[in-house]
């Protein structure tokens, strides 16, 4: 248990004590309340969480924005090679003709 604390136990707990309430003597000094420490980290955790997903929305629009583009000439591209192949595979079983 020493090895956990760090020392004896009731004396880090009564360390601890005695500077959490130097800490507080000066945190309402400066006009500090635990209930907006508390509000202020909620809200903290809050703006990560939704910057989170606003990137995540910006990312999609990205993809739908490009998608726009992307997906039609890649289909058309892919349309021309395959009526070429067909073209191609049609001029190779025509019998020839000799001169």
């Amino acid at each position: 248990m020493e090895r956990f604390f760090g020392g004896n136990p009731a004396l880090v707990l009564l360390r601890l004590i005695i500077l959490s309430l130097i800490v507080g003597v000066v945190l309402a000094a400066l006009g500090f309340s635990p209930y907006e420490i508390i509000d202020s980290i909620a809200r903290l955790v809050e703006r990560i969480y939704n910057l989170g997903f606003e990137a995540i929305e910006k990312a999609v629009r990205y993809f739908l924005l490009g998608a726009v583009i992307v997906f039609p000439i890649w289909l058309v591209v892919r349309l021309f090679k395959f009526a070429g192949r067909e073209e191609t595979d049609l001029a190779e079983t025509r019998p020839k003709r000799e001169a």
